[in-house]
């Protein structure tokens, strides 16, 4: 066998000429391949095969120049020690680029399923078991790796593989088939629900059916997910030989002591069932509960979160809540009262408004917002600067804001083409003198 002083030329030359096209190919792929992969991800609708590449792209390079360099090193007639040494010394690499491989292309799976998946479902768990993964997973691969390592420095792992083999599996089935379950649950749950809904709530606008939808899978999925991940958390615990007995007799007792000391708990969450059970509002609504008005953000069995028009959010225990007044509930209403002077020909004006009601409902931007024509209902009030037409008419759920402020407007230029006058306060004063009086025939 020849030492490492006596390689040829010729020998130095065969393994160039071996590793040669290896790097050549590794140009066309970083250069030409990965190229038209980036493009025609580009055209797709979705971000997952750019993440893929992104992630894989660094690593298959080096790898490919890797192999390369350890098929021209090797060719060479090294010492048998020094051999196995170079040899031993390119495989830990291969492990260790393998590993980060794996670790970016889970990584862009697990930001591909939050970006396009998670986000669509009605509950925040599935954003946290992402994440969760996203810290799990990597600690897992390193540790796979290091014990691949050890074992080609020939260091005695054999009382890890075994425990990794029997519990490590199940453990790793286990979390498998929880994370599935969870994942499952929240992105099927939400259209499982809906269909429910929709079955049960025949004829409903497709809107109000959403709204019910979106409130009952923000709370019963995320129940369920709560509920699955308690069951494989004591599961993995029994296996890690942990006796879960204790821990259960003491989840009972601080249980009873929590009940006695947490009426008011106890008491938002019956009120937050007989809510969410009743349908009294749901995620979407515009509400008036515990004195605050806002649209409804967030409903679960304890509280809900309401955010105003000043962008402030309310968080109100469900127990608080003794009357809820519903302003978007199947459908919404325009009321208000528009004023004329007491000289103003109150036929003339009915009419003005009852035209222009008509003419906005006719118009195609409008006319899909509006049940039910607005027009005026009667004259509302005698007041002390003028006259308040009353006027109604029924929209789609939380647009009556819209068409209201828009009838303003129109009414205004309408009036003010017609002459009719939209009086303003104002007072008769007089200064100690009788008021004159009427003229004579």
């Amino acid at each position: 066998m020849l030492t490492i002083t006596a390689i040829t030329m010729r020998e130095i030359l065969f393994a160039l000429a071996i590793a040669l096209p290896v790097f050549v190919f590794a140009g066309i792929f970083y250069f030409v391949l990965r190229v038209i992969a980036r493009r025609i991800a580009a055209r797709t609708s979705t971000a997952l095969d750019n993440m893929l590449i992104e992630s894989l792209e660094w690593p298959i390079f080096a790898g490919i120049v890797l192999s390369g360099i350890y098929f021209a090193v090797l060719h060479l007639p090294w010492k048998e020690s020094v051999h196995f040494d170079i040899s031993r010394g390119f495989h830990t690499a291969f492990i260790i680029l393998a590993a980060y491989g794996g670790i970016s292309l889970l990584d862009s799976l697990y930001r591909w399923f939050k970006l396009e998946v998670t986000s669509k479902t009605q509950t925040a768990l599935d954003d946290w078991i992402v994440g969760a993964l996203r810290i799990i997973t990597p600690i897992l691969i390193i540790l796979a790796a290091v014990l691949a390592i050890l074992g080609l420095f020939d260091i005695d792992t054999g009382a890890v593989r075994d425990w990794l083999v029997v519990h490590g599996t199940r453990i790793g089935l286990i979390l498998a088939l929880s994370v599935a379950a969870l994942l499952i649950l929240g992105f099927a749950g939400a259209k499982g629900i809906r269909g429910f809904v929709a079955r049960g709530a025949p004829g409903q606008p497709d809107e109000e059916v959403r709204k019910r939808a979106d409130t009952l899978s923000s709370v019963l999925i995320t129940a369920g997910q709560v509920f699955i991940i308690v069951i494989a958390a004591f599961i993995i615990l029994s296996e890690l030989g942990i006796n879960i007995g204790p821990i259960l007799a003491g989840a009972g007792v601080v249980g009873i002591a929590i009940g006695f000391g947490a009426q008011s708990l106890v008491k938002d969450i019956i009120a937050g069932v007989f809510i969410i059970m009743e349908n009294q509002y749901r995620v979407g609504d515009v509400v008036k509960i515990a004195d605050i008005s806002g649209l409804v953000e967030q409903i679960n069995l304890r509280r809900t979160m309401l955010r105003d028009l000043d962008g402030i959010v309310h968080v109100v225990p469900n127990g608080e809540i003794r009357v809820a007044s519903n302003f978007t509930k199947e459908w919404s209403r325009v009321n208000l009262n528009i004023s004329v002077s007491y000289g103003t020909d109150l036929d003339h004006a009915i009419a003005v408004i009852n035209r222009v009601c008509q003419e906005m409902a006719q118009e195609p931007e409008w006319a899909p917002l509006i049940i039910k024509t607005p027009q005026v209902l009667r004259v509302d009030n005698l007041g002390d600067s003028g006259i308040d037409l009353k006027i109604l008419g029924d929209t789609k759920p939380i647009r009556q804001w819209d068409i209201m402020g828009e009838i303003r407007k129109r009414v205004k230029k309408a009036f003010d083409e017609e002459g009719i006058e939209i009086p303003w306060p104002h007072t008769k004063v007089f200064f100690g003198n009788a008021p004159p009086a009427p003229p004579t025939l």
